[in-house]
Order: structure tokens, then C-alpha cells, then sequence
């Protein structure tokens, strides 16, 4: 009989993790997913699933405790751009995440695990680049001269290269993509970690046809959005291929704040009035270039952003009517 292959999840309470444990589970793996709390939308698909800190090697050893066919390292201190640009939080978000991902290097290594999947960030590319919001440089070559625009990206930059710098000095084959904002159902919606089409889909859910919502910034600022499955799929394609990265994984679709705001407004079948306020938005302009990508795995996203934007703004929508008592936009 075939051995059941074995996968760690490790951020599996989150929004990426908890899709990627049930895409692995319909994959036929035994899954152990670690997290500092379970997923708050849906019942974990895990077969193990264990509440614990990662920042604490002990605890990081005790869950690495045999070899993993597949380790998929998501967890991180993180959010949308009310989190990171405000440097509130800088502190934090460089000493927990860098804490993390040196301690699950060393433990994978010391268990001879082969391959961990880090997920990095666009965060990381440098802001110099990403001045034009009509044409951003997003190429993976481009990250040097480093300039990430927040220590969110100094951080993902720099564990980037830990786990690539393992591959030379210890033999191990990690792998390395840069995520560019992943929506879907089931991700933080509200309560400021939440990112652009997540808060955007809850406003306008909100509103009534005709009134008006926030947008930060004068909306001009352009992103390119990928929908979670589609993510997964290409973290999957990544890890199982023989090219280490670093790859970007997202979507070409290159759309303004505003223009996102109308295809929502549009969705939900209401006239919205866009009220420009002062807040933080990151680099004017990111876009995906999946150039790379489409070479090493002969594969990139393909999804338009409209279908993902249907399936996301329903079900923040349902999120919406069951909480209408709790929420503050």
C-alpha cells in the first residue's frame, strides 16, 4: 500500500493557510496545521491541528517532531495597508515574523526536511520602482537595490533570503514566491488588517444605493489582485517543480483603487459616491509580472478579477447581514 504523503501547514488559521489545508486535503495528505488560533470563518480540514507560537523554538521543534513530505510557511505578523504603512506596528511585525521563519529554517533543517514553501511578499520590491502607477516594475530582478516602501517587505526580503541561503549551505530545496495581494472568502474582512477588496466589499456591502464610502488616497493608486485559489494553486506548482524562486504569484489585472470600488458598486447592483480621505496606501502603482513565472513553470494565473470579486463580495456580503449588530466600517 502507498504511504500517505504528509504536509505542514504552518499559518494554517489564516486566510491562504486554511485554503491551502483544503486543497491538500483533497490531494489525499495527511495535514498538520499549526496557528496561534483556528480559522474564525470555517472549521479547519486539518487532521492535526495545534495552537501554538511559533516565535518560541521549543514549541517550533515540538510540531517539526518527524519529516513532511511538503512544509508550507505562511504564518506572519501581517495585514493590509491600515497595519503596515501606519508604523505602529514595525516592531512588531519585523521581531515576530524574522523570529518565525529563523526558527523554522533551523528546525526543518535539523529534522532533514528538504523543502519548506516560504510565502514572501510584492512588499519587498523596492519603492522606487513603483512611483508610476501607470507602469510599476515588479520584474523579480528588480528587488536591488533594495528599497522595500514599509519593514513589512524589509522583513520578507530578508527571509527570503534565509530560506534561499539554507538551499546552498545545507542542501535543502526551498522554495520562494512573492504574493500579490490574495483575496477570496473566508479572509480578515474587517477590524484593520483587512486588505483593499476585502474593505471595499464590506463597504459597499454596507452602504445603501446613492450614499457615499471612504476610500484612502485620491484612489488613483493601481494593484493587481489574485483570487486565493488561483494562489494556491500556483504555491502547489512551485513547491513540487525543480525551480527554487524567487517567482511572483499574481495576477497581470492591473486596476485603480477607484476602478475596483465600480466593479463592486457594479456587483452589488449600487450607485456608490467615492469620498477621497487621508490615509496610508503604500507605492503608487504594483502589478504582477508573471513573465518569470510562465518560463520556469509553464504556468501563471488566469482568472479575471471580476469572478473573484463575485464569489469574495457574496460572501462578505452574508458576513455582513449575520453581523450587522457587532460592525463599525
Amino acid at each position: 500500500m502507498t504511504q500517505e504523503k504528509t504536509a505542514l501547514v504552518l499559518g494554517a488559521g489564516g486566510f491562504i493557510g486554511g485554503h491551502l489545508v483544503k486543497r491538500l486535503k483533497r490531494e489525499g495528505y495527511w495535514v498538520r496545521g499549526v496557528d496561534l488560533k483556528f480559522n474564525e470563518f470555517s472549521e479547519t480540514a486539518a487532521d492535526d491541528f495545534v495552537i501554538g507560537d511559533l516565535r518560541d523554538q521549543s514549541t517550533v521543534r515540538g510540531i517539526i517532531d518527524r519529516r513532511f513530505d511538503e512544509v508550507y510557511q505562511l504564518a506572519a505578523d501581517m495585514g493590509g495597508a491600515g497595519y503596515i504603512f501606519t508604523g505602529e506596528h514595525d516592531a512588531d511585525i519585523m521581531h515576530n515574523s524574522a523570529t518565525i521563519n529563523l526558527n523554522v529554517a533551523e528546525a526543518a533543517h535539523k529534522r532533514n526536511i528538504k523543502k519548506v514553501f516560504y510565502s514572501s511578499s510584492a512588499c519587498m520590491y523596492p519603492a522606487y520602482n513603483q512611483e508610476d502607477p501607470d507602469n510599476p516594475i515588479c520584474s523579480e530582478a528588480s528587488a536591488y537595490p533594495a528599497a522595500p516602501d514599509s519593514e513589512y517587505g524589509w522583513e520578507k526580503l530578508f527571509s527570503e533570503r534565509l530560506f534561499l541561503a539554507y538551499n546552498r549551505n545545507y542542501g535543502m530545496q526551498n522554495r520562494v514566491a512573492r504574493f500579490h495581494n490574495i483575496f477570496g472568502p473566508e479572509g480578515t474582512w474587517q477590524g484593520g488588517k483587512e486588505k483593499a477588496p476585502a474593505a471595499i466589499c464590506r463597504k459597499v456591502a454596507m452602504a445603501s444605493s446613492g450614499s457615499e464610502i471612504e476610500i484612502w488616497g485620491d484612489g488613483l493608486q493601481t494593484r493587481s489582485f489574485l483570487f486565493v485559489d488561483e494562489c494556491v494553486e500556483g504555491v502547489l506548482r512551485l513547491t513540487r517543480s525543480g525551480f527554487e524562486g524567487p517567482v511572483n504569484i499574481g495576477s497581470e489585472e492591473m486596476v485603480t483603487i477607484n476602478q475596483l470600488v465600480e466593479i463592486v458598486a457594479e456587483i452589488a447592483g449600487k450607485k456608490i459616491v467615492k469620498k477621497h480621505i487621508p490615509g496610508p496606501t503604500g507605492v503608487r502603482g504594483r502589478n504582477s509580472d508573471n513573465r518569470l513565472i510562465e518560463e520556469k513553470l509553464g504556468w501563471k494565473p488566469s482568472q479575471s478579477l471580476r469572478i473573484g470579486l463575485e464569489q469574495t463580495y457574496e460572501w462578505i456580503e452574508r458576513q455582513c447581514r449575520s453581523n450587522s449588530g457587532a460592525l463599525a466600517s
